[in-house]
């Protein structure tokens, strides 16, 4: 019997459901229940009936459906799958930036650890930063953490003026840069224009994309289940795609007549992809690796991210 094979039998067995995130090597994407984007696996795991949720992600992923389904056992196939991003803020970092600010509301990308989600007022994902801040009074100073590029995108779209943003990025998505994308552009002359707004290199692109296009290109800026959304309804045939490379195997594999093409070769995230299919198995097996959070840590983290979820 195959691996593959093996593992689908076992997580019947065991009653466990398999989330993957986008950015996973095809193998894993193959054999999971839900693939999707940080905020659609959360959901699926607040909803899931299976005992036992194993995470095809990173760290904090994982933490996060541990949060939310205290219930249920939690697994990750390698606990070494963590996130340049998540790292970039300690919970010390935030609690003296809060004390610099008394009075400011905290919103925090989901690409955090437990200990900072506990410190928020608000999680987010890059599907719905701009609609989180939108629900937060005009009056209130926000500190948005820590993606800095993603900051600047929901500053610019809501307009808020006294938005600060923490200093943070994701070594992958700050890799692309805005000439390697203009050589794509250049390359493609047909193609649609699709950027997660973690890139660095939306910066440049912000004005001039506010109104859909880039010159005289379409272009959108969107979260990662917001671009296969997108690449399944639009009509052109052609994009160059600005965000982990992962997400271009299930984008060929819904939409096979359609050409997708990396803004940058290099935007490989090599901790998500530390998970492999015999990483799966063994964790299915011995059930191995269980992720906890201290319950004080959860509750408390668990209304930050219940916010989050609301909000779509």
């Amino acid at each position: 019997m195959q691996l593959q094979d093996k593992i689908l039998k076992l997580k019947k067995e065991k009653d466990v459901v398999i989330l993957a995130h986008n950015y996973q090597v095809p193998d894993v994407q193959d054999i999971a229940d839900f693939v999707g984007d940080s905020l659609g696996l959360a959901r699926q795991a607040a909803k899931t009936p299976h005992k036992t949720i194993l995470f095809c992600g990173v760290h904090f992923m994982a933490e996060t459906a541990a949060i939310i389904s205290p219930q249920k056992k939690v697994l990750i196939p390698d606990l070494d799958a963590g996130c340049s991003l998540s790292d970039s803020i300690t919970v010390d970092d935030l609690k003296e930036w809060k004390k610099q600010h008394p009075d400011a509301i905290t919103v925090g990308y989901v690409n955090t650890t437990a200990g900072i989600k506990a410190e928020l007022d608000y999680c987010c994902t890059s599907s719905n930063a701009v609609n989180v801040v939108k629900a937060i009074p005009e009056d209130k100073e926000i500190l948005f953490l820590p993606d800095m590029f993603l900051g600047s995108y929901v500053s610019k779209l809501t307009g808020r003026k006294n938005m600060y943003i923490w200093a943070g990025e994701c070594h992958v998505h700050a890799g692309i840069k805005p000439e390697d994308v203009q050589k794509k552009l250049d390359s493609m002359t047909n193609a649609e224009f699709i950027i997660h707004p973690e890139c660095s290199c939306t910066t440049p692109y912000l004005y001039d994309i506010a109104t859909g296009s880039y010159n005289g290109r379409q272009v959108q800026i969107l979260s990662t289940e917001g671009m296969m959304n997108h690449v399944k309804k639009s009509s052109a045939n052609q994009f160059v795609v600005a965000t982990e490379t992962g997400i271009l195997y299930r984008m060929r594999k819904q939409n096979p007549e359609k050409t997708f093409v990396p803004a940058s070769e290099k935007a490989e995230c090599q901790y998500m992809k530390m998970i492999s299919l015999q990483k799966v198995y063994d964790s299915l097996v011995e059930d191995k690796y269980q992720v906890k959070v201290p319950k004080k840590t959860a509750d408390k983290a668990r209304l930050a991210i219940e916010r989050m979820l609301a909000i779509s």
